[in-house]
C-alpha cells in the first residue's frame, strides 16, 4: 500500500475540536500559529476583557495564519452579556461573617461591612424571602430575608471578603434583564463587522434571549448559546432548537448549581444537543492547573477524557491559553488527551450510549446508513459536499469511526464548522455534474492524506448540485495511485 500524501492542509489526528482562548498570554501572531500547531482548531476571543481595537488585531492574526497554513479558522467572539455586579467598598473590599446581617440598596455611596450598593434595579423586582445571593462565585453567601423598596436584607450564611464589583448570582429566580446590554449591542456590531464565524451569548436564562440575538445576527454568524444558569437548563429544549450550538458553561453553572449536580447537568446538555444534532462545547477549568504548571493533575485529565468519552463536539481552554504560563502545553496537552481517549478500544461503544434517532428524511436516512457501510467495508473516510453544512452536521451526528471530509464552495461554511465533531473542512470550487464530484472528492482526499491508494470513502452529496437540502445520493469509491495526476484543483 502506498504511503499517504502529504498536504498543505494536514487534518488532525483526532475528532473532538479543540477552542482555544486568546488573551495576554496569546495575542501575538507568532503565538497564535503556535497554538494552531499544537492542535487548536478554533479560537475564542472574550469581549469581557480589552478593546475593540485589540480584538481586531486578532481577528487579523488569525485570518493571515489561515491564509498562510491554506486551512479554513475558525472565530468565535464571546460577548460578555449581563454580569451583575456589587458596588464599591470603603478601602476597596470589607469582610462579611457569617450569620450577620448585611444590606443591598441601590445607594451610590461607598459601602462597608454592613452595606453595599447593588446597581441592578430589576433585581429588587426580582429576589424575594429566601432567596440565594451568591458573590465572588459563590465564595460568600447570603439569604435573603426581606425586601423593602429599594433595599434587599439578607443573612450572611457564608462569610468572606468582598471586593469592588465582585460578581452576584442569582440561581434561584429569572432575573427580568436583557440577555444584550448596551456594550453587547456595541460588540456583536464590531464582530459581524469582523466577519467572526461564531457569536457566543452569555447568561441565556429563556428562549427569548437566543430569539433576540439571532434577530441582530440574521445569517452573518452562527449563534452559540451558553448554558450557566439553572433557569437555561429548565428550558434546553427550547434554547438548543433556537441556537445552532450550545456551550456548557461551568463557570457560573458551578456557582449556581451544587457541585455535585454539575455532572449530570453536563452530561444531560452534551447528549440533548447530539440528538439535536447541534455541536456542543464543554469549557471553563478543564486543565486549570496549567494556568501555573506545565503538567495537569490527574483528576483534570479525566475530566477532558469524560468530556470526550460523552461525545462532545469540542472541548475549550479559558484562562489556560488566555493568560497562563504554558498556553501552548495546556493545547498540546488536550490534543494528546483527546488522541488517547479516542484510541481507546472502547470509545466507539462509549460514544454511542448516546442514541440519536434518525428524522424521517433523506438527508437523515442516507447519513446513518452511510455510517454503517463505512463500518462494515472497513472505509478509510466519508466525505460529502455541502453548500450550508447540515450534511456534515448530519454525518456527524451518527459519530462514524472514520473522519469526515467536507468540501464546500463557502469560505463562510468552511469557517463555522470548526466546532463540529471529525469534520476536516475545506474549500474548493462547486462541482457541476456527477463524475466532476467523484473526481474531485477522490484528489482532495488523497491530496490531504485522508485515504490513499487502494483505500475506499463514502461519499454524500445532492444532486442537483449547490441546492441546500437536496442531499441523495450516496456512493462507495476506491481510490486509485494516479489519481493526482488527473486534473488540479
Amino acid at each position: 500500500m502506498q504511503a499517504r500524501v502529504s498536504t498543505e492542509i494536514k487534518p488532525r489526528a483526532r475528532k473532538v475540536r479543540i477552542l482555544a482562548t486568546l488573551g495576554p498570554a496569546s495575542s501575538s501572531p507568532a503565538m497564535i500559529r503556535n497554538l494552531f500547531d499544537a492542535g487548536a482548531d478554533a479560537f475564542r476571543i472574550n469581549m469581557s476583557h480589552g478593546s475593540q481595537a485589540d480584538k481586531a488585531k486578532l481577528v487579523k492574526a488569525i485570518r493571515a495564519m489561515e491564509a498562510d497554513t491554506k486551512r479554513p479558522t475558525t472565530i468565535l467572539v464571546d460577548l460578555q452579556g449581563p454580569k451583575l455586579r456589587v458596588g464599591k467598598f470603603k478601602g476597596g473590599a470589607a469582610m462579611l461573617g457569617a450569620g450577620q446581617m448585611f444590606v443591598l440598596d441601590r445607594a451610590t455611596k461607598l459601602g462597608d461591612a454592613n452595606r453595599v450598593e447593588l446597581p441592578h434595579p430589576e433585581l429588587f423586582e426580582a429576589v424575594g424571602k429566601g432567596d440565594r445571593l451568591l458573590i465572588d462565585d459563590g465564595k460568600v453567601r447570603l439569604r435573603v430575608v426581606a425586601v423593602e423598596g429599594d433595599k434587599i436584607a439578607a443573612v450572611v450564611e457564608v462569610g468572606g471578603r468582598v471586593s469592588d464589583h465582585k460578581g452576584v448570582n442569582v440561581p434561584d429566580v429569572v432575573v427580568p434583564i436583557p440577555a444584550l446590554t448596551a456594550k453587547d449591542r456595541s460588540d456583536l456590531k464590531f464582530a459581524l463587522e469582523q466577519g467572526v464565524d461564531w457569536i457566543a451569548l452569555s447568561f441565556v436564562q429563556r428562549p427569548e434571549d437566543v430569539a433576540e440575538a439571532r434577530a441582530l445576527i440574521g445569517d452573518k454568524a452562527a449563534l452559540l448559546a451558553k448554558i450557566e444558569k439553572p433557569a437555561a437548563i429548565d428550558q434546553l429544549d427550547a434554547i438548543v432548537d433556537l441556537a445552532d450550538a450550545v456551550m456548557v458553561a461551568r463557570g457560573d453553572l458551578g456557582v449556581e448549581l451544587p457541585p455535585e449536580d454539575v455532572p449530570p447537568a453536563q452530561n444531560r446538555i452534551v447528549a440533548f444537543a447530539r440528538q439535536r444534532g447541534k455541536p456542543v462545547v464543554v469549557a471553563t477549568q478543564m486543565l486549570e492547573s496549567m494556568i501555573v504548571s506545565p503538567t495537569p493533575t490527574r483528576a483534570e485529565v479525566s475530566d477532558v477524557a469524560t468530556a470526550i468519552y460523552d461525545g462532545a463536539d469540542a472541548i475549550m481552554l479559558s484562562a489556560e491559553s488566555a493568560a497562563g504560563n504554558y498556553p501552548v502545553e495546556a493545547v498540546a496537552m488536550m490534543d494528546r488527551i483527546a488522541r488517547s481517549a479516542e484510541n481507546d478500544p472502547v470509545y466507539p461503544a462509549r460514544i454511542h450510549f448516546t442514541e440519536t434517532p434518525a428524522e424521517a428524511t433523506t438527508a437523515d436516512a442516507l447519513s446513518e446508513s452511510a455510517a454503517q457501510i463505512a463500518k462494515i467495508i472497513n472505509a478509510k473516510a466519508m466525505a460529502c459536499y455541502t453548500s450550508s453544512g447540515s450534511t456534515a452536521r448530519r454525518i456527524a451526528r451518527e459519530r462514524p469511526p472514520v473522519p469526515i471530509m467536507v468540501m464546500t464552495a463557502s469560505l463562510k461554511v468552511a469557517r463555522r464548522l470548526g466546532l463540529q465533531w471529525g469534520v476536516h473542512a475545506v474549500h474548493t470550487r462547486d462541482v457541476n455534474n456527477f463524475e466532476e464530484m467523484v473526481g474531485k472528492a477522490k484528489r482532495i482526499a488523497l491530496r490531504n492524506g485522508i485515504v490513499c491508494a487502494g483505500e475506499r470513502m463514502v461519499l454524500m452529496a445532492g444532486v442537483p448540485f449547490a441546492r441546500s437540502g437536496s442531499t441523495n445520493v450516496l456512493h462507495v469509491v476506491k481510490l486509485e495511485g494516479d489519481e493526482l495526476e488527473k486534473h488540479e484543483d
